[in-house]
């Protein structure tokens, strides 16, 4: 099987292996385990190689790279229109060599690869849709037109378009999916955590404006005045590190809070093991992988009420749905940790959810896509 991904991931180049984003290259290997070829069409960077970046492991590799674009202003929009025709016609010609068409959504690379697979209505096609599935919820208008395109199935042939959450008046294309991150191997049982030694926190993200870190740390800053133990791991980087780093100056957190930049899976899971919460308090979610992964491991989840987040946390009963109020979080917070049997019955149930979605299960359902 030739397989084609279309996706908006920037990509790097080094001695004849092309690596990405981690937690996406992770997975689509796991695709690629049960393909001949692979077709990439992705933009393609100069620059070092991070912490959480992968390479594929597939040993065919066809990578046709092509310009990375926005349409986030009228500006990029009037620049991008230019890249179009060559953008346009190399996905096409992908997409025709193809036996299998997977798109990578959502992105400018998947509005794209939502139009042009239209003209391939015999192709059998996936696509994973990353974002939040919400019909009620605010997006980009670029975001609400791929959903549109590729859950209509008249435009829409032949593809299973997999979500995250089940949402009523669901199209039949539509497949409520998930993501993995661990093996069945791996499950242990949960390592018993003292509440005298560090409550520890974990925050694992972009530091960007649309995952909230400001609010984690606000959050710290309100519970260390009644728990002078507690601790946080802030694991990430981007455009907000110079601006946290002044909010841990000026609120005296510097013995409450470490900024460990980008780190990659297996300094994760030791942080996940050892603490106590796991903490996003993101504006917009698809699947958060750092909930699912701190469930895992029996971080008690904390996190935003987006997306699929309330199903997660069984709205509360494996876990705290934040309301975006510092006094009232911090106080839901400060409850869970003087109710230890409490405290213990939600870990333990977060860990068995979270445990149900193993790379085995994935990777079995994946066979079944490609079978389909």
């Amino acid at each position: 099987m030739k397989f084609c991904i279309i996706t908006h991931v920037n990509h790097i180049k080094k001695e004849d292996q092309f690596y990405g984003y981690g937690p996406y290259v992770r997975e689509m290997n796991i695709w690629l385990r049960y393909v001949d070829e692979v077709i990439i069409v992705a933009p393609i960077q100069t620059g070092a190689i991070s912490e959480i970046d992968l390479p594929y492991s597939a040993n065919k590799i066809d990578f046709k790279a092509v310009p990375a674009f926005e349409l986030t202003s009228s500006k990029q929009i009037i620049s991008s229109l230019f890249k179009l025709p060559k953008l346009i016609y190399q996905i096409f010609k992908a997409m025709q060599s193809a036996d299998h068409i997977h798109l990578r959504c959502p992105g400018n690379m998947g509005l794209l690869g939502s139009i042009v697979q239209i003209a391939f209505p015999s192709k059998t096609k996936s696509a994973k849709y990353a974002g939040n599935w919400d019909p009620k919820s605010k997006q980009p208008w670029s975001y609400r037109l791929q959903k549109w395109i590729v859950s209509n199935t008249f435009l829409t042939r032949n593809m299973q378009v997999l979500v995250y959450g089940e949402w009523p008046n669901s199209s039949k294309n539509i497949k409520p999916f998930f993501t993995a991150s661990y093996y069945k191997s791996e499950i242990v049982p949960l390592v018993p955590l003292e509440h005298a030694l560090k409550i520890r926190f974990v925050f694992a993200g972009s530091l960007v404006v649309g995952k909230n870190p400001q609010y984690a740390i606000q959050l710290i800053s309100q519970l260390k005045e009644t728990f002078p133990t507690i601790h946080l791991d802030v694991y990430g980087e981007g455009i907000l590190r110079q601006e946290l780093e002044q909010m841990v100056v000026d609120l005296k957190l510097e013995s409450h809070l470490i900024l460990h930049g980008n780190q990659n899976a297996d300094v994760l899971k030791h942080a996940y093991q050892s603490s106590h919460f796991v903490l996003l308090p993101s504006k917009s979610e698809g699947w958060p992988k750092v909930i699912a992964e701190g469930m895992f491991w029996g971080c008690i989840p904390i996190a935003t009420p987006v997306s699929c987040v309330p199903t997660m946390l069984d709205h509360g009963t494996r876990g705290i749905v934040l309301e975006m109020d510092i006094k009232i979080d911090s106080a839901k917070i400060s409850a869970l940790l003087k109710e230890k049997v409490l405290f213990q019955k939600k870990r333990e149930a977060a860990a068995a959810w979270s445990r149900t979605y193993t790379l085995d299960y994935f990777e079995a359902e994946i066979q079944q896509i490609l079978k389909s």
